[in-house]
């Protein structure tokens, strides 16, 4: 699946966050599994058309020193104009034409990405002539719309997903394993790449503006081929937080949608942080197996019982996941390196597996049995029948007289006895419940 990121920019209070929440106000918020995690919706799901795409919105990520206000924007525009597939440079009608969007627009006119200019607040006809000034930024035709009411919002997604490649469209058939080793700044995932390689591909450019494309890798181990996405690592020192976690998100996003097996890294010196479970759960939301890699290992001091104590207290932090292998290592002395790409392996044969449905209601029906779903109201719930109807990812449906009633705990009960008996590790299962 490519990955179709759409990023609006532009400067503050334009109204780039009620675009944002507009266009993916019609897909369900996504849900996350893990406890504690509280996130800014900085970038969310999107369909027009029948085209899926994810929108990132830079106003997650304004500095707040002013100091390094403008420069800050200007390289947000940088990394949107390289890393996205679209851009929508949104700009205030009632305002107009100012200094900083004449900045933004002279960047973009050296790009060549598919750039829209969108006039936000235009919430009538009568607003229509406050367009004309802004034919000055060189940009082309803008598109005047009201974020607010989603007037003439259409009329831009037509022509925003006429460029976007439609996901129907498949690319040429590849059967080797997809990995993504992703996770927070400076974590350790070039070190790792260039360990598994066996020579320095991630190279760091510090170079502001030195553009290239996304670079996959080809890893060869047991005479099999693997492809690592995306392997060429940052392209600049940015002094910037915001910056650097913004790059890192589209760079999070595009590899997890990409890949088959994504491979987080966590710091063995910090443990699991908020950061690293946002990230998770991108992968479990667009289902790719998972292998958690505790790596910095050679830094932790550690006895013979420190790798358990770490793993039992991730493995609280994230009770619902507790089905994610995990791995110790060292990127810098290659300690058990290759043990990543065996358990990737493993997860990635458990995501493709494909259950026969007499074993399935064999097993499961006995302990649905014995333990039958209530319901608030009552009602009485009957399961008759379960069959997986999908592999890669795998979705399990259960065929139910009454399928609004099942209640979420009941959902993590099947979950549990369908793990118990079949496995699926580190891979992420969805459960449907269909009318009988």
């Amino acid at each position: 699946m490519k990955s179709n990121i759409v990023a609006i920019i532009g400067r503050p209070n334009v109204g780039k966050s009620t675009l944002f929440n507009k266009l993916i106000e019609k897909r369900e918020a996504i849900t996350h599994p893990t406890s504690g995690v509280t996130r800014d919706r900085i970038y969310g799901e999107a369909d027009w058309a029948g085209v899926d795409f994810t929108v990132i919105d830079t106003g997650g990520f304004v500095p707040e020193s002013e100091d390094i206000f403008e420069a800050a924007i200007r390289e947000q525009v940088t990394i949107a104009l390289e890393e996205a597939d679209v851009v929508l440079f949104v700009v205030d009608a009632i305002e107009g034409v100012t200094p900083v969007d004449l900045e933004i627009a002279n960047i973009i006119r050296k790009s060549e990405k598919n750039v829209f200019l969108v006039v936000n607040k235009v919430d009538s006809d009568k607003r229509d002539n406050l367009i004309f000034p802004f034919y000055s930024l060189g940009i082309g035709q803008p598109f005047p719309i009201s974020a607010v009411s989603g007037r003439t919002l259409g009329d831009l997604l037509d022509e925003v997903v006429k460029v976007l490649p439609n996901k129907l469209v498949d690319d040429t058939v590849d059967n080797r394993i997809k990995l993504a080793i992703i996770g927070k700044p400076n974590v350790g995932k070039s070190s790792l790449v260039n360990a598994l390689l066996g020579y320095d591909r991630a190279i760091v450019t510090p170079i502001a503006g030195t553009t290239r494309d996304s670079v996959d890798s080809i890893l060869k181990y047991n005479k099999e081929e693997f492809i690592l996405i995306d392997t060429a690592g940052l392209r600049r020192k940015s002094k910037v937080k915001e910056n650097i976690e913004f790059f890192s998100t589209i760079r999070t996003l595009k590899s997890v949608r990409e890949c088959d097996v994504a491979i987080v890294l966590l710091d063995g010196q910090t443990g699991l942080e908020n950061q690293d479970k946002r990230i998770i759960n991108e992968a479990i939301n667009y289902r790719k197996g998972i292998v958690l890699v505790v790596n910095k290992w050679d830094l932790v001091e550690k006895d013979s019982n420190t790798a358990k104590k770490i793993e039992d207290k991730i493995k609280e932090d994230i009770k619902t996941l507790d089905y994610i292998p995990i791995v110790f290592t060292s990127a810098k002395t290659k300690q058990r390196i290759y043990k990543i790409i065996d358990l990737a392996k493993q997860v990635y044969q458990e995501r493709i597996k494909t259950l026969k449905t007499s074993e399935l209601n064999d097993a499961i029906l006995p302990e649905i049995k014995k333990n039958p779903p209530s319901s608030s109201t009552g009602a009485e719930i009957k399961i008759n029948y379960i069959t997986q109807i999908k592999s890669k990812p795998p979705v399990i449906a259960f065929f139910t007289n009454n399928p609004k009633l099942i209640q979420e705990s009941y959902k993590r009960f099947l979950e549990r006895k369908i793990r118990n008996y079949f496995g699926f590790v580190g891979v992420p299962l969805l459960l449907q419940f269909r009318k009988k």
